[in-house]
């Protein structure tokens, strides 16, 4: 079946089709959810050497989970972004002692030197700051607010309830805001 044939085939159909031999459906959803996993990991590492491994890990995860799947109990993507939350937690248990400055930021080539330095400092900040919120804090807070998840999903994710979501997404949120908050003028904001 051709790729372009596959576009419109939903997730969870295309893994069953890969459980049933179909290389085409396993590079259709490769395409579709990798970028996605490494977008995740990406935020939650810092490292684009460690999101790209967790990202395959989840990948080949999922290829391994295929023959048992069951079509329309939950999403891949929710399924996905678990596992990855999941193999990213146990990277950042595993080196706690990392300084948040040993992380390389991600390069941005289309913004100026000035608007790079800045953006980096801000993206420092918010690193060292999430850093600083409790475990469950900063995965709901990236979540749904760096990833863009609604609270149902955030919820299934962390195995937890919605009203738990919004719990910890506001209690994150007000953390951030008050480690971030003597930093405004530093990092390029005014109150104007």
């Amino acid at each position: 079946m051709a790729l372009d044939a596959l576009s419109d085939i939903s997730d969870d159909a295309l893994l069953v089709l890969f459980a049933n031999g179909d290389a085409d459906a396993a590079r259709s959803l490769n395409l579709r959810l990798t970028p996605r996993a490494f977008a995740q990991a990406m935020r939650m590492l810092g490292n684009r050497a460690e999101a790209e491994d967790v990202a395959q890990d989840a990948m080949l995860r999922l290829w391994k989970i295929a023959p048992e799947w069951r079509q329309g109990e939950a999403k891949v993507t929710t399924w996905l972004y678990r596992v990855v939350a999941n193999l990213c937690t146990d990277r950042l248990r595993r080196k706690r002692s990392v300084a948040i400055d040993a992380i390389p930021e991600p390069e941005d080539e289309s913004a100026s030197a000035a608007d790079g330095i800045q953006d980096a400092a801000r993206m420092n900040a918010l690193y060292a700051a999430l850093d600083e919120l409790p475990e469950r804090q900063r995965q709901a807070v990236v979540l749904r607010h760096i990833e863009g998840l609604g609270n149902p999903e955030i919820a299934e994710i962390l195995e937890i309830s919605t009203e738990a979501v919004e719990s910890l997404t506001a209690r994150g949120k007000r953390a951030l805001a008050a480690i971030l908050a003597g930093q405004r003028a530093e990092l390029g904001y005014s109150d104007d």
